[in-house]
């Protein structure tokens, strides 16, 4: 049995998509290795003639390989010809060349992400903070370069005030990266709007990791108490403060009448109950699964198809327009 690529299929290269006759041995291949993105490099390229191939339609793209190839789905491999729907494991293929984060776990990485549950924004490809304090946009700026490594920087803004009926001054911590917008969707279970948004237990590392996070949620969200050593914050989001009620042991009782509910976070509470801390990946995963909606059989009429197949290391699986496939040796 004949493996392989017809000549005219694109492959997800570090260079850009390549036809699969352009691919050269020392290319380097994109590919998934436990749901994130890396690269495998090709050892040999064989070339091969058959008579049939198949197009795979999934839910974002198609694409042709041999009937034989191997798609990866949750219970594990099937040859691309059986493939019909189930679901195969997928990455856009546009976010392949970006910039990936580095997350430096610490106390100013609990800070970014709490002051971003608080008060920030998290664009498609942007994570910005835009508030009136400026002490507080300037915590934040230096705790997003620390933890992520990524610059930035304090700027002035205006923005309209409803209650003053005029502009009012600000200041605006922003950041383009798509890659770490994706992050914090997935650190707060896939939506990060405020009313949507869950408790982020990435936090939960370690207690110097949870500590910065309560700090900058607090700076957002929340002020300290005038009448007891403790702080208050306030949010509509009723299952996040519970779920942060939960984790430092206190009491906490919503509010039935649409308004927004109070959570007391005394300064005693690391007496109340011992911190739990809890492993969470602190990276992307890039994988996605994607439905097959059809498999149209290609015949060759006439002269027989070129594929193409590849020896690979150290990874044996490469991406062809974002979907992982193996070549069944």
């Amino acid at each position: 049995m004949a493996y392989g690529l017809p000549s005219r299929q694109t492959v997800n290269t570090t260079a850009g998509r390549l036809r699969a006759s352009d691919v050269r041995a020392g290319d380097t291949l994109w590919t998934l290795n436990e749901g994130r993105s890396t690269q495998t490099t090709v050892t040999d390229v064989v070339v091969v003639k058959a008579r049939s191939a198949v197009e795979v339609v999934t839910d974002h793209v198609s694409f042709t390989v041999s009937p034989d190839h191997l798609l990866v789905t949750p219970d594990g491999w099937v040859h691309a010809g059986d493939a019909k729907d189930t679901v195969v494991a997928w990455t856009p293929a546009r976010k392949l060349c970006r910039k990936r984060v580095c997350i430096q776990p610490g106390y100013e990485f609990g800070y970014f992400v709490g002051a971003t549950c608080a008060d920030g924004t998290v664009g498609t490809n942007y994570v910005s903070l835009v508030v009136n304090d400026e002490a507080f946009a300037a915590r934040y700026a230096r705790c997003l370069t620390v933890a992520t490594a990524l610059p930035a920087r304090l700027e002035a803004v205006t923005r309209p005030s409803g209650y003053l009926g005029r502009d009012a001054p600000g200041f605006r911590v922003r950041v383009v990266s798509s890659y770490l917008a994706d992050l914090l969707r997935q650190y707060t279970g896939g939506d990060a709007h405020h009313m949507r948004q869950r408790f982020p237990r990435v936090v939960l590392r370690d207690q110097r990791v949870f500590e910065g996070f309560l700090d900058g949620y607090v700076d957002g969200d929340g002020c300290r108490s005038k009448h007891w050593q403790g702080r208050i914050v306030v949010s509509a989001n009723v299952p996040f403060l519970a779920d942060l009620a939960n984790i430092i042991g206190a009491r906490f009782t919503p509010r039935t009448d649409g308004k927004a509910s109070r959570l007391t976070i005394m300064d005693s509470w690391r007496t109340r109950r011992p911190f739990q801390p809890e492993q969470h990946p602190l990276e992307l995963r890039e994988a996605e699964w994607v439905a097959v909606n059809d498999i149209r059989p290609r015949t060759a009429e006439g002269k027989p198809l070129t594929m193409y197949s590849y020896r690979l290391s150290p990874h044996p699986t490469f991406l062809v327009n974002g979907h992982v496939v193996r070549e069944p040796w």
